[in-house]
């Protein structure tokens, strides 16, 4: 027999025998209801268990792979986002550091340039005055340097005091005296001391000595401090000219010294305060030099002294002035540097650097890349606001500031190197300005930290909405994908795998011919439903899936008696024993990879041999129906205590036609 499948609405298509007795040709439908028509349960079998679609699982695995793919571009979205606003923040911090720290260093140059102008101006106006005073005097009482005393000293020196913007800074007037002069100048001195003794008393208030006192406690000699013999004052002796300190301000005894400074020759005192002498005499112009001066609590602190030429006559610009005197200041840094800044900027360090080193006690010097720790010009200060802190000698800035250094010569005399005596050097102040640590903290904020918090609590509630939505997705097409495997298996079941694969790219290929989605939805995936039920197949764009079967085997079984007995029940009744017969045929169709064709009313189609060809149909169509026969009893047997003992009276017939 040969048996052709037809795509059809329902049921299936068979052709009467063959008159030939050779074989019979069967037209089997495609679409054959699913179950039986009585109990419409659809647990019908096909000779291949249902297999969930591969394409679902291709599609959910692509869905899968797809949300790992969002999720790890939004974690590389967060991480370089939040990283590039924590960067951001940081560099509009660093630069506000810089534009700070900036603004603070050429303050603090700008007011110490100021300074010192304003105190070099100052010293060079004090030395006019005294050189002017000195010559109107000479004119009217014939007296001449180095027997001048200045007059009113006291107040004189305050007012220099007050111009210089230091707070208490040492002041004092030493004559030139030569050789043949010293005798005469030990008398003069002894005479004057008294008087201007007396006179500074009274300016300045003193009342910690008497002018008695203070006169027992002067040397009556210009003398130095032999420290190789006990540290006592000693006659000069050296032959040249001496520099003795006459006039000093403030009043009284030096920090740590029983006796006044009048009288102490500068030159010998100090080997650095005779290398700034020595340049200013060969110069005529003044010098600032680097120091160390003792501080109330006799602790020697840096500072720097100039030496300010005094010349004879009224004419300050005459080349031909003689330099009969000089004025010495000496000044601490510390009392210098401060006011610089306002109150809370703090943070910064000030490092002074001398551009000579320190001349040692035999009047040499050491070359500057050859100094020692000890020997180097350099000190180091921090300023807090209006105050200002010694930090150390040398440079101990923060070095891993190096790169944000400002600097500016602070002090420079504009003296020719060529005009001073062989070993000197030009002095030269230099100031450098760095940022520390304090500086930058006080700059840094939370912003970054709370700007990249903020950014990743954005991503983490796009995350959480994204994630939402996709749960909200996910659930509506799991209920889709649910219905359609549930549609599937049910095709699976009524259709072979070859048929169901067939049906669904036809499907496939009239939606992509624009088939209405409409109508689509209300027939099912398949189109299965009455719309496309009276329509030709031409609607769709595809023609009836028909294959031919040259030969297969066709069984027919159906109930013997099933009128009489379903005519005395109720329609329960009979669900239950069609399902349960055929739901029992349809197990041992599968087992045997018989094909199910249909079932009406009590009969029972089905075929061998399609829709997979084999030789043997006809061996497994009898085999089917002889366990068909056996399976009956078995289940009548069962039955009858349900559905009544006239039950057992019902018998199977079946047919087998090849």
């Amino acid at each position: 027999m040969r048996s052709v499948t037809s795509k059809k609405t329902q049921g299936t298509q068979q052709s009467t025998p063959n008159s030939s007795g050779g074989g019979s040709e069967s037209k089997s439908g495609s679409e054959s209801r699913s179950g039986s028509e009585a109990s419409g349960n659809g647990k019908a079998a096909s000779r291949q268990a249902y297999v969930p679609s591969a394409i679902g699982k291709r599609e959910d695995a692509n869905v899968l792979r797809a949300k790992v793919l969002v999720a790890f571009i939004l974690l590389l979205a967060v991480t370089g986002v939040a990283t590039a606003t924590n960067l951001l923040v940081k560099q509009q911090e660093q630069d506000n550091f810089e534009n700070l720290f900036e603004g603070y260093a050429n303050q603090i140059l700008t007011v110490a340039s100021t300074r010192a102008n304003q105190f070099i101006d100052a010293m060079d106006s004090f030395a006019s005055s005294i050189g002017a005073q000195a010559a109107a005097e000479h004119a009217l009482l014939n007296t001449s340097w180095p027997f001048y005393r200045i007059p009113e000293w006291s107040v004189q020196a305050e007012i220099l005091s007050d111009l210089t913007g230091i707070d208490d800074p040492f002041i004092g007037v030493a004559p030139i005296v030569q050789e043949d002069e010293r005798e005469d100048w030990n008398k003069f001195a002894g005479d004057q001391n008294p008087i201007w003794y007396q006179e500074s008393i009274e300016n300045e208030g003193y009342t910690k000595m008497t002018v008695q006192e203070l006169v027992s406690l002067t040397v009556p000699f210009i003398y130095f401090i032999d420290r190789e013999h006990g540290s006592m004052p000693t006659p000069v002796s050296q032959p040249g000219e001496v520099l003795p300190f006459f006039q000093s301000y403030p009043m009284g005894l030096p920090v740590g010294s029983p006796i006044m400074l009048t009288n102490i020759d500068a030159l010998l005192s100090s080997a650095g305060t005779a290398d700034v002498y020595r340049i200013t005499r060969r110069t005529r112009k003044a010098t600032l030099g680097f120091t160390r001066i003792s501080d109330e609590y006799d602790r020697l602190i840096p500072g720097s002294q100039l030496i300010q030429p005094i010349f004879n006559g009224a004419d300050t610009e005459a080349d031909d002035r003689e330099m009969v005197a000089v004025v010495l200041i000496r000044i601490p840094w510390l009392d210098y540097l401060k006011q610089l800044l306002s109150e809370g900027e703090d943070g910064i360090h000030v490092v002074i650097e001398s551009a000579c080193p320190l001349v040692h006690e035999d009047g040499t010097f050491t070359a500057r890349d050859n100094l020692t720790k000890a020997e180097r010009n350099v000190v180091t200060y921090q300023v807090n606001g209006p105050e200002t802190v010694f930090v150390g000698e040398d440079d101990l800035h923060d070095p891993n500031y190096d790169a944000y250094v400002v600097s500016e010569v602070f002090v420079d005399m504009r003296i020719d190197q060529l005009q001073l005596p062989e070993g000197s050097c030009v002095p030269l102040l230099t100031l450098f300005v760095y940022p520390s640590a304090i500086l930058e903290d006080s700059i840094k904020t939370t912003h970054a930290a709370l700007y990249t918090t903020v950014v990743v609590v954005i991503f983490v509630f796009t995350i959480l909405v994204f994630l939402l939505y996709d749960y909200s997705v996910g659930r509506r097409q799991r209920i889709v994908m649910d219905r359609i495997a549930k549609q599937d298996r049910i095709v699976s079941d009524v259709f072979p795998t070859a048929i169901r694969d067939r049906l669904y790219e036809n499907q496939a290929k009239s939606m992509m011919n624009g088939v209405d989605s409409d109508m689509l939805d209300e027939d099912g995936p398949l189109g299965l439903g009455e719309t496309y039920v009276g329509k030709s197949s031409s609607t769709h764009g595809s023609a009836p899936l028909a294959d031919l079967f040259p030969s297969v085997t066709v069984i027919f079984a159906d109930l013997v008696g099933f009128t009489a007995w379903s005519s005395a029940r109720e329609p329960h009744h009979v669900f239950i024993l069609l399902e349960t017969i055929y739901g029992a045929f349809d197990k041992l169709a599968y087992r045997n990879g018989v094909f199910k064709v249909e079932t009406v009313g009590d009969c029972y189609v089905s075929a061998a041999g399609l829709p997979e060809p084999t030789d043997d149909h006809a061996v497994v169509a009898c085999r089917f129906a002889r366990e068909c026969v056996k399976k009956m009893k078995d289940v009548i047997l069962k039955l009858e205590v349900t559905l009544g003992p006239d039950t057992s009276d019902l018998d199977l017939r079946t047919g087998i036609h090849r």
